[in-house]
């Protein structure tokens, strides 16, 4: 589903600007639900359909690093077809460092979940997680590296961190959410994660990006756990489902930026 928005730019103070760290500059956040924020319930209402939160990971990276501007162009929605016509724009020839997590809607991310979550059968389920593997592994393989090439191109010298997508379940025999699949089903879903992360990995790495996996960060703290840091299927869908909420995107999405790029620092 196409959600079109207003790129939200950020152009930090000067007094912030010049205490930056060395080698941060101008950063922009491309991408989609993922990115934007949704899950957190606290959305930037300018950013209209696109849900643009503060407590997303951009903007708390934003605030920890103070970048001499920011670019927030992801959206709630978004797939690759959406980056490059919409988001690929807020990329300059001297954008220093850019992110991105796309892909999980161009493999179906929201219907396969509505699958496994109503099918009759768990053999439905499955066919449709292996369905979303083999797209993933063809199709999608294909349409990440075209985004990926028009954001090299637009930007040629930017450190690009594509950050992956966690697994969403944990595998507790019960769960206090009714809503949730069986443990069958939710292994099936988190299976189907790794194969979507093993394909962007890879791609981008073809690219010479950086790719920040965030199933270490969020190993034990998915739907179900006892500490989720994913929101489960019945939160209104004003907040998000199967979306990280706040501590999600700080101690998970954030953390595993805060990584990427201070190694990259220290290498610099």
């Amino acid at each position: 589903m196409l959600l079109a928005g207003v790129v939200g730019v950020v152009a930090v103070p000067s007094t912030a600007a010049a205490s930056q760290p060395a080698g941060v500059g101008d950063y922009v956040a491309l991408g989609d639900s993922y990115s934007s924020g949704v899950g957190t319930g606290v959305y930037d209402p300018t950013s209209g359909a696109c849900a643009r939160s503060p407590l997303s990971y951009p903007p708390q990276w934003v605030v920890e690093h103070h970048p001499a501007s920011f670019g927030f162009a992801a959206c709630s929605g978004a797939t690759t077809a959406d980056v490059l016509a919409s988001q690929i724009s807020a990329l300059q020839p001297g954008t220093d460092l850019v992110t991105i997590t796309i892909g999980g809607n161009d493999a179906g991310f929201g219907p396969v979940l509505q699958t496994c979550t109503t099918a009759d059968s768990d053999r439905t389920c499955f066919a449709a997680v292996d369905a979303a593997e083999a797209f993933e592994q063809t199709v999608l393989r294909d349409r990440l590296a075209r985004t990926y090439a028009a954001i090299r191109q637009a930007s040629p010298q930017a450190q690009v961190v594509v950050l992956g997508y966690p697994r969403l379940f944990d595998l507790a025999p019960t769960c206090a959410d009714p809503q949730v699949p069986n443990v069958a089903r939710r292994r099936k879903l988190n299976e189907g994660a790794d194969v979507l992360d093993g394909v962007i990995q890879s791609v981008s790495q073809q690219f010479g990006f950086y790719f920040g996996d965030v199933r270490g960060q969020f190993a034990g703290h998915g739907v179900c756990s006892a500490d989720p840091w994913i929101n489960g299927p019945s939160v209104p869908t004003a907040v998000g489902p199967y979306h990280p909420n706040e501590k999600g995107y700080r101690s998970g999405y954030l953390a595993a930026l805060d990584v990427v790029t201070a190694q990259h620092a220290a290498t610099a």
